[in-house]
C-alpha cells in the first residue's frame, strides 16, 4: 500500500476505526440501549423513506434542463427546510450539452449493442457469468403509461443548472465536515424511482435525522442533492470547481462560521434498491429480491486517495455489521460512473449502491436502468428495505465519525 500525507481526514478516520470488533462484541445489552447511535438508525423508517421516493417519482424523471427538474429542486430545498437542516443553499451553474457523437461513438463495455470483446468494465473489474444488454432508453413510445409519458415530454434545454444543499454543523469542529450525497435527477422515460430517486430519498432522510435539535456532531456533514448526472457527473464537478478552494476558511473572519468546511470525506449513493441476483440464460431476472442481496460499498483502487477510502469504506462495513437490520455490506475496489468520482483525488471517497457499478449493473443485473420500467410501483418492500439497509449503514457510519450524541 501506498503511503499517504497525514491529514486530517486521516487523522479523523483512524480515531474513529479505533473501536475494535472484540470492544465491539463485549457490549451488554444496556449498553447497547444507551447506544445514540442505535436510537437514530431507529428514528429511520421504511414509510418515511419510501414517501420521499414516491414525491420525489411525481416530477418524472426529473431530468436536467426541464421544468420538472425544477420543480424538483424546489420541493428538496422545502423538505430540507422543514426538517430544519441548517443554512439551506443553491449551487448554481451553466450546462451546455457537448455536440452529437457520430452514431456508434464512445459505447462502452457492458452498453447497449456494446461488442462482447472486451471482459474489463468500467473502473475496473472483470465481467462474470451471463451478460445481458444495457443502455438508456430514448425511446418516448417505450413507456405504455401515457401519463409518465405526457409528465417526461419537456426536452431539456441548455443553460443555468441549481442544486441544493444543507449542512449539519458541528459543535466543537465545524470547520470540518463529511459530504453525503445522491444525484435528483434521471433519464429514460420513467420516473427514476431507483435511479437515483432512492439515494436522493436516502440522503434526505438522513438531513432529517441530523437536522433534530437534540442531535449534536462534533464534525459538520453536508447533505447534496446533485443535478446533471446523468450528463457526466456535471453538477458534482460544478461543486469541486466552485467550492473545493473555499475549504477551511474562516468567513468572516474571526466569525467561528465555514462556508466550506475541510473536506474529510464523500460518501455518493446511487441506485440502492434492486438486487435480485444475475440474468437467466434468457435474460430476465428474478422477480424478487435475493436472498443474500446486500449494500455495496466501492472506492476506486488508482485514485491518488485510494489507502483512505478503503479504511472509509471499512468503516462503513463494520458500520452495517452493527447497526443495519436486514442486509449485510460488501466492500469492492472499483468505483465509478458517480457523483463521488471528482472527489476522489481531493478527499477519500466512497459510493453504496445495490450492484457493483462497473461488473454488475454494466452486465445487466439491473433491467430496470435508464428505462421506463424504473416507476415506483416496479419496486417492492424488500426492494426499499434494501435501501432503508444502505441508509443504516451511512447513518450509523456518518454517526461515528463525527462524533454523534443525543442531548437529554
Amino acid at each position: 500500500m501506498r503511503a499517504l500525507h497525514l491529514t486530517t481526514a486521516v487523522v479523523a478516520l483512524s480515531a474513529a476505526l479505533a473501536l475494535t470488533a472484540d470492544a465491539q462484541q463485549a457490549e451488554t445489552p444496556a449498553q447497547q440501549a444507551d447506544d445514540p447511535i442505535t436510537t437514530l438508525v431507529s428514528r429511520l423508517t421504511l414509510d418515511q423513506y419510501k414517501a420521499n421516493i414516491k414525491s420525489l417519482t411525481e416530477f418524472g424523471d426529473r431530468r436536467q434542463g426541464t421544468e420538472r427538474n425544477r420543480k424538483a429542486v424546489d420541493w428538496i430545498e422545502a423538505q430540507l427546510k422543514s426538517y430544519g437542516c441548517s443554512d439551506v443553499q443553491r449551487l448554481t451553474y451553466d450546462y451546455e450539452p457537448p455536440a452529437p457523437r457520430a452514431r456508434g461513438a464512445g459505447r462502452g463495455a457492458g452498453g447497449r449493442g456494446a461488442g462482447r470483446s472486451s471482459d474489463i468494465a468500467s473502473g475496473g473489474g472483470r465481467y462474470r457469468g451471463i451478460r445481458a444488454r444495457t443502455g438508456v432508453n430514448n425511446d418516448s413510445l417505450k413507456q405504455p403509461d401515457p401519463a409518465i409519458r405526457a409528465e417526461d415530454a419537456e426536452a431539456s434545454v441548455p443553460g443555468q443548472r441549481q442544486e441544493v444543499f444543507c449542512t449539519k454543523i458541528g459543535s466543537t469542529h465545524p470547520n470540518e465536515m463529511y459530504i453525503v450525497g445522491g444525484h435528483m435527477d434521471g433519464i429514460g422515460w420513467g420516473q427514476a424511482a431507483n435511479d437515483d430517486g432512492s439515494g436522493a430519498a436516502l440522503v434526505m432522510q438522513l438531513a432529517r435525522v441530523f437536522s433534530n435539535p437534540n442531535v449534536k456532531t462534533d464534525r459538520s456533514i453536508r447533505f447534496v442533492l446533485w443535478n446533471n448526472e446523468e450528463t457526466g457527473l456535471n453538477g458534482s464537478k460544478a461543486y469541486v470547481e466552485q467550492r473545493a478552494p473555499l475549504q477551511g476558511i474562516e468567513n468572516p473572519a474571526g466569525s467561528g462560521k465555514y462556508p466550506e468546511p475541510k473536506w474529510l470525506g464523500m460518501v455518493q449513493h446511487d441506485m440502492m434498491m434492486f438486487d435480485h441476483g444475475m440474468p437467466r440464460a434468457d435474460g430476465t431476472l428474478s422477480p424478487e429480491q435475493r436472498p443474500e442481496a446486500d449494500v455495496n460499498i466501492e472506492f476506486q483502487q488508482n485514485s491518488k486517495m485510494a489507502d483512505a477510502a478503503q479504511a472509509l469504506a471499512w468503516k462503513f462495513e463494520a458500520a452495517n455489521e452493527k447497526y443495519a437490520t436486514d442486509y449485510p455490506a460488501s466492500v469492492g475496489r472499483h468505483m465509478t460512473n458517480t457523483d463521488s468520482d471528482p472527489f476522489k483525488d481531493l478527499v477519500p471517497a466512497i459510493s453504496l449502491r445495490e450492484n457493483e457499478r462497473g461488473t454488475q449493473i454494466g452486465a445487466g443485473w439491473d433491467p430496470n436502468w435508464h428505462q421506463p420500467t424504473d416507476v415506483f410501483t416496479t419496486y417492492g418492500d424488500k426492494d426499499f428495505l434494501l435501501g432503508l439497509n444502505a441508509a443504516q449503514t451511512t447513518l450509523s457510519a456518518i454517526a461515528e465519525l463525527t462524533g454523534a450524541t443525543i442531548q437529554k
